[in-house]
Parts: C-alpha cells; structure tokens; sequence
C-alpha cells in the first residue's frame, strides 16, 4: 500500500454522500437478512418499515458522529481511535434503542416483541451498530488505502514522463538549431522556444492539470521540432470539429507521447515518411480523439488487437511504446474513471490509436 500522507486523517470521511449511502445500505441490508431469517418473530409491512427507520436513524446518527469526530479521533493511534469511533457508534445505538423501547412500551405498539427485555434489546441494537459501523469503516479504509495506491502510481508514471522525451530527440533537437542558427535564425528562435515548452512541460507533469487546448498546442510545438528534422517526409493532418470542449482538463503530457510513438514507431521507419492524421471531436458527452499514421507491419506471431473497448496497446511496436501507451491508458483511467477508453491496432498498413474521454469540469481525479 501507498504510504498515507501523515496530514490527511486515516479516519474515513463518512461526510459525503456516497460514503453515507454504503453506511445507510448496511442497515437496511441488516434489515433486510432479519426479516428473511426463518422462524421467531412475524414480519409485516409495518414492522419492516418501522425497523429499517429505526435501522437507518441509528446509521446516520452514527454516521454524523464519525463525521463531526473524523480530524478529532484522526489525531490519535489507529487502535484507540478505531476502539473510540465503535464504542461511539455502540452508545448511539445503545441510547436510541432505549428510547425506542420505552417509547413503544408506553404507547403499546408492539413493534417490539414482548418476549425482548430492554436490555436485550439496548445490547443487539448496539452490538449491531458497532459491527456495520466496524465493517463500514473498514470497507471504506480499505478503499482509501487503494485509491492513494492508484493515486502514487499515476503520479509515479507522470514522474516517469519528466524523462519520457527521450535524450537522442534533445540531441537530434539542438543539432538542427545549431544547423539553423546561421541560416535562418527566426526559425531557430522559434525552435528554441518550442522545445523550451516542450521541456516545460514534461518537467510540470503531474504537478497539475493541462487542458485540451494547451495539450494541442503542446503536440502542434512537437510536431514543429520534428519536421525541422524530418522535412517533407513529415506531414500532419489535424482534423478538428467546430465545438471543441477546448477548456476541459486533461492530465498533462498525454497526447504528446503518442504522436511521438506516431513519428518514431511509424513515419521515421519509413523510406517516404507518411502523413499523420490527428482529429478531434465531441460525441455526446464524450471527447473522441484519433491517432493515425503509417507503420511497418508488424513483426511475424504478434497478435493483432481489433478496436474495442479495452486497453489494448500491442499491434507489433517495440516493448517501450507498449510501456508508453499503457502508462498513458493508467492515467486517463484515474483521472476519468472506468468511462476512459483507449484502444490501438494495426490495420492495413496504419497503427491507430482512439481515445474515448467523459467531458468533465473543474479538476480531474478519481472519486473515492
């Protein structure tokens, strides 16, 4: 497991609303087990209802409890705050099962069975609460612990992508500046500063969001440097719809890499170069992104991917763009949720990448 950050408190936050949902849908599962348990007391329409409101007061008396205690109870050792937090759960139910009892004792109802003493009563409730409270809890720290794994190791691959622009495109880079410097110093100039972006912004990745835009430009700046490089051999094709989410968050550097897959694994491979086409458009509530360019067939026995819904990133490329795109496929996972979709094949003599990306607002992250 990921190491906790010792500022964040291990207690789960039982103050939003999923959290509180899990807690309320133990109790009226408890509910639920009891009055399908054969034998022993009759259940009708009435005593369900009233049990799973009871059931549910109980749970989100509790759950307020743990939300208002979470920073207070956080501050001590897992052992006494996890003993704290059940026991605190416990005296809730303990003392509205007490109400309860004498309440319906006074007034006659009935809901609870006569041959139920109150204390049996005060105890099962409060012996119950503690245990879903119990496994609550431990359900949602165990979920937590997994998110901050998921969270260390996309923030490890975008650590990785700080090295990512490999040391021969520096070198490549700066031999057809220096080659330029004299011959045509503006287009030098802008060279350095593309490259100064591109540098910027491996060096940033991780650290905070990017948006659509700023990937684009980010790829347009790549694709510049190269063809100093490539010449005519290199020719870009972007296709972009007329509505663009052009403001949506993205995590940064993940559209560059491949397009560089595109132009090493691809367009440099081959004698006459070849054309990449890059489009981008909105279906729906989605981003639909689209890599494509030529590429030498794959190597005899690969398997070949088709176009699903999956992370599929083999087609024949050598080990290091498959380490690539699945690094890149982990991000967008964590960033997006399990609606990220990306796949890859080799087709015909062309290597196509698609992304499927939910439009989102505000920052990106996974939800716990």
């Amino acid at each position: 497991m990921a190491p906790r950050d010792p500022q964040e408190p291990w207690l789960p936050d039982l103050c939003r609303l999923p959290r509180l949902a899990v807690m309320l849908g133990m109790a009226e599962l408890v509910v639920v087990v009891l009055a399908l348990a054969p034998g022993g007391v009759h259940w009708d329409l009435e005593r369900f209802v009233t049990a799973s409101g009871f059931s549910l007061w109980l749970a989100l008396t509790a759950s307020v409890l743990l939300c208002v205690s979470r920073h207070q109870l956080s501050r001590l050792s897992q052992p006494v705050g996890t003993a704290l937090a059940l026991l605190g759960g416990g005296a809730i139910a303990a003392l509205g099962a007490s109400m309860a009892h004498v309440i319906d004792t006074s007034l006659g109802y009935g809901l609870v069975p006569h041959n139920v003493s109150m204390l049996r009563f005060v105890w099962g409730s409060a012996a119950m609460t503690t245990l879903i409270v119990a496994v609550v809890l431990r359900y949602l720290y165990v979920n937590d612990a997994w998110a901050a794994q998921v969270r260390a190791s996309a923030r490890a691959e975008a650590d990785a992508l700080q090295a990512r622009i490999k040391p021969h495109f520096l070198f490549n880079s700066m031999n057809t500046i220096a080659g330029l410097v004299r011959s045509n110093p503006a287009v030098a100039e802008r060279a350095v500063l593309d490259l100064s972006d591109l540098f910027r912004a491996a060096l940033g990745a991780g650290e905070s969001d990017s948006t659509l835009r700023e990937e684009v430009e980010l790829c347009e700046r790549y694709f510049a440097i190269e063809q100093l490089r490539l010449g005519e051999r290199l020719r870009v094709v972007w296709r972009r719809a007329d509505l663009l989410p052009w403001r949506m968050p993205m995590p940064r550097l993940v559209l560059q890499p491949l397009l560089e897959n595109a132009v090493l694994h691809g367009v440099s491979r081959l004698p006459g170069g070849g054309e990449i086409e890059v489009e981008l458009a909105q279906v729906g509530d989605e981003l639909a992104i689209c890599i494509r360019n030529p590429a030498p067939p794959p190597r005899e026995g690969d398997i070949l991917p088709t176009l699903g819904n999956g992370y599929v990133t083999d087609g024949g490329r050598p080990a290091g763009n498959r380490h690539a795109q699945q690094s890149i496929a982990q991000r967008l996972r964590y960033a997006y949720g399990p609606r990220a979709r990306m796949t890859a094949a080799w087709n015909e003599g062309y290597y196509q990448v698609d992304l499927r990306l939910p439009i989102i607002t505000g920052s990106i992250g996974a939800a716990a």
